[in-house]
């Protein structure tokens, strides 16, 4: 199978839709699969070399956000020429701007299938980016956008079945497929919590609440500074861990100085996904997570997988991720019985032990190279149909 994967953003730039496209892309070529994956230059390389198969497009700066680039359409365009019929059979679009177009234009030239992965909940995303415009006007700008693309593909692929549900709701009629991002193998490599701790100046024994992830408004941060004090007045020398870098990060450090809380909120940036992020997830006594937007919600995944108990709203993907999970709390977005979740987990050694030990088994569920086996699949009937895909949408 000859895959060519479209993206908008890839590592260096640290998303959930990097980590999917990096995981799924291992696991197809490991199976057989030859993926090619067009994406944008970056002013700083990534950690890692980009291996033969990467193609990386000159690119600018976003200006609502500067961690986005767009891709010059001229040198997209030119390499898109030097594209044959027999080196592609299926075309994966991974985000929905110039990769989409990109991605029409080029399977209409060599006559092969689109199918895109809905990622990003994006009417609860622009009014942050667009803060001028009544929120109920970007919700349906952002509904008919995603209605207008998920048609001009032959398949729709959903991490999760929330998100498919919210697909149908807007009036998506092209076929879905549920199909989430997996774990790799290394995310269940033990961290070492003890040296992170010290790394970080972080006493052996205080209680740690961890969040990971992009630290950007649609996460929902602010509602877990807001609980912070509730927590603090339970368990007072609590420590709020923020790993990641965003947009956002300006505004809650000012939070946390204004609510008086520097001294239980500590920011370290990104981390290594490898190294430095296991023992990040090892070091801390739960993992917190208030996120409303989550399509999946991959670092609930990650912090089961280092057997750190998950105290978490579940909305949208989340709810997928922690159904019948016994390594996590799952608590309502309410500041006191959010606090008094994260409280029970921080105070009681034994139930934290318990949900430790049931947390990796949870993880293993979500085994990577299984997701690739189903997405080759997806692939293969759509290449092979004539007709639209069937629709099966199937947790």
């Amino acid at each position: 199978m000859r895959i060519l994967m479209l993206s908008d953003v890839y590592f260096p730039r640290v998303n959930g839709v990097s980590t999917s496209i990096q995981t799924f892309r291992s696991d197809l070529m490991a199976l057989g699969a030859k993926v090619t994956l067009l994406a944008p230059e970056y002013p700083h390389p990534p950690s890692q070399p980009d291996d033969a198969d990467i193609v990386r497009i000159k690119s600018w700066a976003m200006p609502f956000d500067p961690e986005d680039r767009g891709m010059s359409w001229r040198e997209a365009n030119r390499w898109a020429e030097t594209i044959r019929p027999e080196d592609v059979d299926v075309i994966l679009v991974q985000t929905p701007f110039f990769a989409h177009y990109l991605g029409l234009r080029l399977a209409r030239r060599l006559g092969v299938p689109v199918v895109e992965t809905y990622h990003t909940y994006f009417e609860h995303y622009l009014h942050h980016y667009l803060p001028a415009i009544p929120a109920s006007i970007t919700k349906a700008i952002a509904r008919r956008f995603t209605v207008s693309q998920c048609h001009q593909v032959q398949a729709v692929i959903s991490p999760s079945p929330q998100m498919a549900e919210a697909l149908r709701a807007y009036g998506v009629r092209t076929p879905i497929e549920v199909l989430p991002t997996g774990l790799p193998a290394s995310c269940f490599a033990p961290g070492n919590g003890a040296q992170f701790r010290e790394a970080q100046g972080i006493a052996p024994n205080r209680p740690v609440a961890l969040f990971v992830g992009r630290v950007a408004h649609e996460k929902n941060i602010d509602f877990l500074i807001r609980m912070l004090p509730r927590l603090r007045e339970r368990v007072p020398d609590v420590l709020l861990v923020i790993a990641g870098e965003g947009p956002a990060e300006a505004h809650l450090r000012k939070s946390v100085e204004g609510a008086g809380l520097s001294a239980n909120v500590h920011f370290v940036g990104y981390l290594h996904r490898t190294t430095t992020l296991l023992d990040c997830y090892r070091a801390a006594d739960a993992f917190v997570f208030a996120s409303r937007t989550e399509t999946q919600g991959l670092v609930l995944l990650e912090a089961l997988a280092q057997g750190t108990p998950v105290v978490s709203t579940a909305v949208m993907g989340t709810a997928d991720v922690l159904r019948g999970v016994k390594g996590a709390v799952v608590v309502p977005e309410e500041v006191d019985a959010f606090a008094e979740g994260v409280a029970r987990v921080l105070r009681d050694p034994e139930l934290r032990a318990e949900l430790s030990r049931h947390a990796r088994d949870d993880a293993a569920r979500w085994a990577s190279k299984a997701m690739a086996e189903r997405m080759l699949k997806i692939f293969e009937h759509v290449v092979e149909s004539d007709e639209p895909l069937t629709e099966v949408v199937t947790s």
